[in-house]
């Protein structure tokens, strides 16, 4: 797995370029279209009228951020690291980690800036910003952990021809693939979204830039948007859990067959972690994006938003580290206290 190794820096290459030339696109289509109001800053009313509960919701946030920094950079560093983890599975986990730290960075931030003071605005490329990234970090890891649920079948149902079929240049075009159309699914919903009259409203309904409060602060309905929202929440979220529900069906069928206690427990180990990633994160992301986009945006959608980008990315190391013992032995010795 030794290509694998450089393959980060490929990646963040080509995504930094990719990235330039379309959001300089949607910028520019941005600012054209918003109706003389791109230079005025958008406020972000969160829980704004409750300032107590603000401030045990910033607590909560700084500390799950930190956990979620510490332990995500843990996962990167021990899988490059260590040699025995060179291999697809901690390949697709490091992506995982490296996705859940670029989304949590293009949120946190911000919010925490916004709960600390009294100034809850936030400038219209910034929510630009932040819409599109964040947007592009959940898309791409959607489908990553598709291709992770393809991974695990590879392993459990193809065990002799597992290095065969998940070769290094297999892996990186997925995750590459994966990308792509991450940002592909960010700049048309994108695109579409600020396009949206907003008849001088700025108030955004929530605590960051996301498709469902800004669409709800349009003075128009769009249907087109609806339409396009729901096919690429076809696409990006009940397709790839469809496909990881079929992987684990074939999984479940082999494992009843395997009469090796040990192994049978180290399989259910590894997809059980996987499954709860899955579960934790396709949830509230169906919930919040194959449901009509004109709902009204009340408190309990808010507390779902802080769930899937604060509480989500700092749990997945804690799942998957948690009864491996590959990943806390190595980070054991990553610490020097192997002997512990």
């Amino acid at each position: 797995m030794t290509h694998l190794r450089n393959f980060h820096f490929y990646l963040s290459l080509t995504l930094t370029l990719v990235t330039r030339v379309l959001f300089l696109s949607l910028s520019k289509e941005a600012m054209e279209t918003s109706n003389g109001s791109s230079g005025t800053d958008f406020i972000l009313l969160g829980f704004s009228d409750q300032p107590q509960l603000e401030r045990i919701i910033s607590a909560v946030v700084f500390i799950f951020y930190v956990v979620t920094l510490v332990g995500n950079t843990t996962i990167i560093l021990v899988s490059y690291l260590d040699a025995q983890l060179h291999t697809p599975m901690y390949f697709f986990l490091s992506n995982l980690s490296f996705l859940d730290l670029c989304y949590a960075t293009s949120i946190i931030p911000q919010m925490l800036v916004n709960l600390w003071g009294p100034k809850k605005s936030i400038t219209y490329g910034g929510c630009v910003l932040q819409f599109f990234f964040a947007l592009v970090f959940a898309a791409t890891e959607s489908l990553l952990l598709a291709v992770m649920a393809y991974d695990r079948y590879a392993a459990v149902c193809q065990p002799l021809h597992y290095t065969v079929i998940m070769h290094p240049q297999l892996c990186q075009r997925m995750v590459l693939t994966a990308w792509m159309a991450g940002l592909g699914s960010a700049l048309i919903v994108c695109s579409l979204t600020l396009k949206l009259p907003r008849c001088g409203h700025r108030k955004v309904d929530n605590f960051l830039c996301e498709g469902p409060a800004l669409i709800k602060m349009a003075c128009v309905y769009s249907k087109v948007i609806e339409i396009i929202a729901f096919i690429l929440g076809i696409v990006f979220l009940l397709m790839p859990l469809s496909l990881t529900f079929i992987s684990y069906g074939i999984i479940t069928r082999i494992v009843i067959r395997i009469r090796s206690t040990s192994r049978w427990q180290k399989i259910l180990n590894t997809c059980g972690s996987h499954l709860t990633v899955v579960t934790l994160f396709y949830g509230p992301a169906i919930y919040m994006y194959m449901r009509p986009q004109n709902t009204t945006y009340q408190n309990e959608g808010k507390f779902l938003t802080l769930f899937y980008t604060i509480v989500t990315p700092s749990l997945n190391p804690l799942i998957y580290t948690l009864r491996n013992k590959d990943v806390k032995s190595a980070v054991k010795i990553l610490l020097g206290i192997e002997n512990c």
